[in-house]
């Protein structure tokens, strides 16, 4: 049996083993509950009344957080080079095309969301293998494949993130850090969940959002009420 830490165990002293909190008191929660000595991550895991096997409940989507997430975000533009200027311009940190892929192609992966346009798709789909499992394959349905490039940089850093159901039927994602306000957790989660309600699959039966928990990097969970993440 693990031994619970001292900081842990005044943690989950603080929470109440039964309780389902209302949104904001769960993001004041998240705060006190963290011990970590850096600035740790607010994440959000939903379970939700879906069979995530059938293609008409899939649930995936894209939302932009009014308070950002609070990481720096590394972006890599790959582009034709009438295109590289309004990259740079927008905040990307590497813009290019050929010399990246063929770095991708070796192994490297050292960005967190890599954006491109359709006509240069052809070159990017043979980097699936290298992408995919590491969820960095661009997707039109995430904004990530589009002309619009300046817009889409933009747009990822100032909190623009993309979600996706597990084979669980859980969606996870973070959604701000512990420095953040409560109320700036709490705006950021009630976005994420807004959105996720808006994706209800219209084959989806029964209760849609089962449980909902806020958590942060290596603290315990606290579960919200599924019926009062508005308040």
């Amino acid at each position: 049996m693990v031994k619970l830490t001292k900081n842990r165990k005044l943690a989950q002293e603080k929470i109440e083993p039964d309780k389902q909190y209302k949104l904001s008191e769960a993001a004041q929660l998240v705060k006190e509950v963290t011990t970590t000595k850096f600035d740790a991550s607010v994440d959000i895991d939903v379970r939700l009344g879906i069979d995530p096997k059938k293609a008409n409940q899939m649930v995936r989507g894209v939302v932009t957080l009014p308070h950002g997430t609070g990481k720096q975000i590394r972006v890599l533009v790959l582009c034709t080079p009438e295109k590289e200027e309004e990259a740079k311009t927008a905040g990307a940190e590497y813009v290019g095309l050929d010399d990246y892929v063929e770095k991708i192609q070796n192994g490297w992966t050292d960005v967190d969301v890599i954006i491109t346009m359709p006509s240069v798709m052809g070159k990017i789909g043979k980097l699936g293998k290298v992408l995919g499992p590491r969820g960095l394959m661009p997707n039109p349905k995430s904004g990530t494949v589009t002309m619009e490039i300046g817009k889409a940089v933009k747009e990822v850093k100032q909190g623009k993130i993309d979600f996706k159901v597990d084979k669980f039927g859980i969606v996870h994602t973070s959604i701000g850090k512990v420095s953040f306000t409560a109320d700036k957790i709490a705006d950021n989660a009630r976005e994420f969940l807004h959105m996720l309600m808006k994706l209800k699959p219209a084959s989806a039966k029964g209760s849609y959002i089962r449980s909902i928990f806020l958590t942060s990097t290596m603290s315990p969970s606290i579960k919200v009420d599924a019926k009062a993440f508005d308040e």
